[in-house]
């Protein structure tokens, strides 16, 4: 059984240490399929091999072929926008353009039993004949847009417009009727199924009709997507059926609390009914379906690329594969949030569809597993055509016909999603499992980076990595690492790869210290863990990037402790390591003026510590925490951080207060007042008469801004006699009095 490279990650993160090597390993289909391929195959249970063969018969100088038709005679024909060609490619791979339609764009085309070309052009509904290099107007619809053509049983063309979402049957050159009217806006693919009757795929409510006589049909699907837009009829009646344009439409049918992304992008619409949102829709909060107007009536003169706002829905369906089996039946085969299905085709071996992810064509087997049988790397693959054994595919982003033949590619290459270790790393040894065959070879290269896309600061390929059992790859420690894969098959027969795995040690981080706190306590706190609920008013706090707080434009003061740390000091602080270590603390502390550090506490992991304040002499302290993760990482590979408080003043000497003699003045006693204190400034300076309020005093320079203050105290003739207190508080709450009797 195999264990998913993500579900491993997870365990080992959460049941080894930090220094314990992570593996990195792609092993399923999930794991791959979001790599990019060149001639590279991956089967449904996650097996990289060699893609059938994928040669470039044209290469057009259109931005996209929309559609595809083969001749009786083998000759190939696409039609193209946004100039209207019309191409034939014969079975030598000699290529010309047969016609340019006035209109620019050519959705569809059909080709009767006589081996008569038929292209739909768009916009101005028209549909031509092409016989023998004559080119006639056949039928004129009236409509916008011509999306699809085929032929009935009976010979005649039933044509599927856009704009009115109208069915003609057209009987003879000139010559057709309405046939029925499905009330949708367009008519985006036809098909006739086993019994002969016509089927008709639709946009915008994505309904498939069976229409089984002039104005009469019946609904055999009504889908979720918004466009029906391709069909396939299997030999036993079944209905396969594309839709798409999930992401961008039906908003009522989003995911619950999805939110839209609105991104800009500048894209080749591939889809004849692409559904866009401009500027003016999203302001006025709605979705509106519309036809790829922009592309469909750009002229010649005008650049491809067109930018369109178009909001996107992650996570919602974006397209899907339905059966519609003969009994009515409907099985979702196939669904994604990432890719658009454009087309299918039936083959002998399964189903196959395109995508416009980097021009995908999938199979699907009758369990409803996909395999990826080949990459185009072209913007997207808009058609698929498949006879005698060989598939043919076109594209947009740009205009090319491929061809898929029997044999395997010689050559391929397969390169991994980039991988995110989360810090730089130190590289294991990259290791594989696979099959070879002889003359077979499978080599593997590994780059590094820091930077989340590869550029040209990343490492340059390693040599070839042979060895399946493991080799050390030489690239240097890094964040980003990504590694691909060289396949060379042999005659007949193709080498495999099952798993990629490779280990590696993210480097240790350094430990972080937010902040560090230093602040009184008092006594009843008791233990350390209730210290904060009576911590007294004031603290100082320095944080890793070492500010204190609010200070003034001349600097930070130096902080004192309040009266408060008579009893105790607490000191605490927060710290954290991005690799989830477990950390131990180391506490010590410095009196201002010394440069050896006094250790308080060593290898402790609670991140408080409190001391007793008696056992610090009035002064300027400094403490000092160092964290490091040395429990969780051997002692080599440890790492530390420390953060220093600024200075903080233990101070616990009261200001010494002394008062003059009383002596008379104009309107009553004056008292003078001389204020020391060694230890900090004065806070403070306030006098009371016989016990009652105090009442501030302000000093005499005008500014209190030092320990060493005058004050002068005025009293009424009516206080004579009484009793004056003179109080003086310091910086450090601690307070001095004097009295005297005014006489």
């Amino acid at each position: 059984m195999r264990i998913p490279a993500y579900l491993l990650v997870v365990l080992l993160a959460g049941l080894l240490d930090a220094a314990t090597p992570t593996a990195w390993e792609m092993t399923t289909y999930q794991d791959f399929v979001k790599g990019k391929f060149e001639n590279i195959a991956l089967s449904k249970d996650g097996r990289l091999s060699l893609a059938p063969q994928l040669q470039t018969l044209f290469a057009s100088e259109e931005p996209a072929v929309w559609s595809l038709a083969m001749g009786t005679d083998g000759d190939v024909y696409l039609g193209t926008g946004h100039r209207g060609k019309l191409y034939r490619i014969d079975k030598a791979g000699k290529s010309e353009a047969i016609f340019t339609a006035p209109e620019t764009e050519i959705f569809a085309l059909a080709i009767d039993s006589a081996g008569r070309l038929y292209a739909g052009a768009s916009p101005g509904g028209k549909v031509y004949r092409i016989d023998r290099g004559k080119v006639e107007e056949y039928f004129s619809t009236g409509a916008t847009y011509v999306w699809s053509l085929t032929f009935g049983r009976d010979g005649a063309l039933f044509v599927g417009t856009g704009g009115e979402g109208k069915i003609f049957r057209v009987t003879a050159a000139g010559r057709g009727e309405l046939y029925y009217e499905t009330g949708q806006g367009h008519v985006t693919s036809l098909a006739v199924d086993s019994s002969g009757y016509l089927l008709a795929g639709t946009e915008p409510n994505g309904i498939l009709y069976r229409v089984t006589a002039k104005d009469k049909a019946f609904v055999l699907y009504d889908a979720t997507l918004p466009e029906i837009r391709s069909l396939a009829v299997a030999a036993d009646g079944s209905v396969y059926a594309g839709a798409m344009g999930g992401s961008v439409a039906k908003q009522t049918k989003q995911a619950p609390g999805t939110k839209p992304q609105v991104t800009s992008t500048v894209t080749v619409s591939a889809a004849p009914t692409t559904i866009t949102v401009t500027d003016e829709s999203v302001q006025q909060g709605e979705l509106k379906p519309k036809p790829a107007e922009a592309a469909a009536q750009t002229s010649a003169a005008q650049p491809a690329d067109i930018a369109t706002s178009v909001i996107d829905y992650p996570g919602v369906e974006k397209s899907a594969i339905y059966r519609i089996r003969p009994d009515l039946t409907v099985e979702t085969l196939w669904s994604s949030t990432e890719e658009n299905a454009y087309d299918l085709a039936l083959t002998p071996r399964g189903l196959l569809f395109a995508t416009d992810n980097q021009g995908r064509v999938y199979s699907l087997d009758d369990r409803r597993r996909a395999t990826l049988m080949v990459e185009t790397r072209d913007g997207e693959a808009l058609r698929l055509l498949s006879r005698d054994g060989s598939t043919w595919v076109v594209t947009g982003s740009p205009g090319k016909l491929y061809r898929l033949n029997g044999t395997h590619a010689r050559k391929g290459e397969f390169e991994s999603t980039v991988h995110d270790t989360a810090s730089a790393s130190r590289w294991g040894k990259l290791s594989w499992s696979g099959t070879l065959c002889q003359g077979c070879r499978v080599a593997l290269r590994a780059r590094t980076g820091n930077s989340a896309r590869p550029d040209k600061t990343w490492s340059d390929w390693s040599a070839p990595l042979t060895d399946s059992s493991g080799s050390a790859i030489p690239n240097p420690n890094a964040r980003y690492v990504q590694w691909k894969v060289e396949m060379e098959g042999g005659a007949s027969a193709s080498p495999s790869l099952d798993w990629v795995r490779l280990p590696y040690l993210p480097q240790n981080a350094r430990p972080v210290l937010r902040s560090l706190t230093v602040s009184a306590q008092t006594a009843s706190a008791g233990a350390a863990k209730n210290a904060t609920a009576s911590s007294a008013t004031y603290s100082i706090t320095v944080t890793d990037t070492g500010d204190a707080g609010a200070s003034s434009a001349s600097g930070t003061a130096t902080q004192p402790l309040t009266r408060a740390s008579r009893e105790q000091i607490l000191v605490s602080w927060l710290g954290e390591d991005s690799d989830g270590d477990k950390l131990s603390y180391t506490i010590h502390f410095r009196p201002e003026g010394e440069s050896n550090w006094t250790l308080l506490k060593e290898d402790q992991t609670e991140t408080l510590y409190l001391l007793d304040a008696e056992a610090f002499a009035d002064g300027r302290y400094y403490f000092r925490v160092t964290a490091s993760d040395r429990l969780s990482n051997p002692a080599g590979d440890a790492r530390e951080e420390e953060l220093v408080s600024a200075p903080i003043l233990v101070d616990r000497t009261p200001p010494t207060v002394r008062l003059g003699t009383p002596s008379r003045s104009a309107n009553g006693l004056e008292v003078g007042v001389e204020v020391q204190d060694s230890g900090s400034p004065l806070k403070a300076c306030e006098y009371s008469v016989d016990a009652g309020s105090w009442m501030p005093l302000a000093p005499v320079d005008g500014v209190l801004d030092s320990g060493n203050e005058s004050f002068v105290v005025r009293l009424t003739a009516a206080e004579a006699g009484k009793l004056v207190v003179v109080r003086a508080r310091d910086s450090a709450d601690n307070a001095g009095l004097a009295r005297v009797v005014a006489r």
